[in-house]
């Protein structure tokens, strides 16, 4: 199991536009690596299926918290053929999870700078965003978790962008969360009694 120290950035389509070119300059360019996401938002947890639809891949993914919980994340992933997402999102729903689930679809370029992988991303829910990411062992030290965190911060820093903290994360989810059970809500009430 691997541990993501995992930071993240919102920013106006302005900010977005400066910062692509910068990385295309001055980091590696990754790829672009566009994602469908059906997210099941657990209590403690976090349950994916995604299809990478860049790659051509898919896989399960679960981490061992939630966004606004902190920013280590135990992750646990599996490969999955893309013809079985459907399978497997019939499945967790099937075992309760339905009401839970989120469904985006991420345009994502990914670079590297400073040590630091960077997904530059724009989904409906999220607008712009970034994820500064880091991969540790799982058995990595809290000292190299704390040096994980400080690259991130400085990579961010010279970068000009402002990394969300943890209140303003759980904040920006619970609203999120709040407007999608709404959503769902109305949704049902609209549909036809069959």
């Amino acid at each position: 199991m691997a541990i993501e120290i995992e930071m993240r950035a919102r920013f106006t389509k302005e900010a977005h536009d400066r910062l692509v070119p910068l990385l295309e300059a001055d980091g590696e360019d990754l790829g672009p690596d566009d994602k469908h996401i059906y997210f099941y938002v657990l209590p403690d947890q976090l349950l994916k299926v995604t299809d990478n639809t860049t790659a051509g891949t898919a896989k399960i993914t679960l981490k061992g918290s939630r966004i606004g919980q902190g920013t280590a994340f135990a992750e646990n992933e599996f490969a999955l053929a893309p013809a079985d997402v459907p399978t497997a999102v019939k499945v967790f729903n099937a075992l309760g999870f339905e009401t839970t689930m989120h469904e985006a679809f991420n345009y994502r370029h990914n670079f590297r700078f400073g040590g630091v992988e960077i997904a530059v991303k724009w989904s409906e829910a999220w607008g712009y965003h970034a994820e500064f990411e880091v991969l540790l062992e799982d058995s990595a030290p809290d000292a190299a978790r704390a040096e994980a965190e400080a690259r991130i911060t400085d990579v961010a820093t010279a970068l000009g962008v402002t990394l969300m903290t943890e209140q303003e994360l759980a904040d920006f989810t619970a609203t999120f969360e709040a407007a999608e059970r709404k959503r769902k809500e109305q949704e049902q009430q609209a549909a036809p009694i069959r």
